[in-house]
């Protein structure tokens, strides 16, 4: 399914729960404000990898993508923070 770009949050909500379930998501997702301020704060564009871990902290940042994602380093981090979480 195709949406429009949402105009406000209640849209964007109903986009991202659409996702949620269409894609099959088993992890928690959350939804950035209207201002996109997690987008900017971590620099999101082009796409980034990040594991965020459970004190907020971040364990993990990839390169720009998608040249710069490294699947074999993103999985090896979330091994290595899993051993020592």
């Amino acid at each position: 399914m195709v949406y429009e770009q949402p105009t406000t949050f209640d849209e964007r909500e109903h986009v991202a729960a659409a996702c949620e379930v269409g894609l099959d998501l088993k992890m928690p997702t959350l939804i950035d404000d209207m201002e996109n301020s997690t987008d900017l704060a971590y620099s999101a564009l082009p796409d980034r990898l990040y594991l965020v871990g459970t004190d907020g902290t971040i364990a993990y940042k990839s390169g720009r993508g998608p040249m710069g994602f490294r699947p074999d380093d993103f999985e090896a981090a979330i091994k290595d923070y899993l051993g020592n979480a």
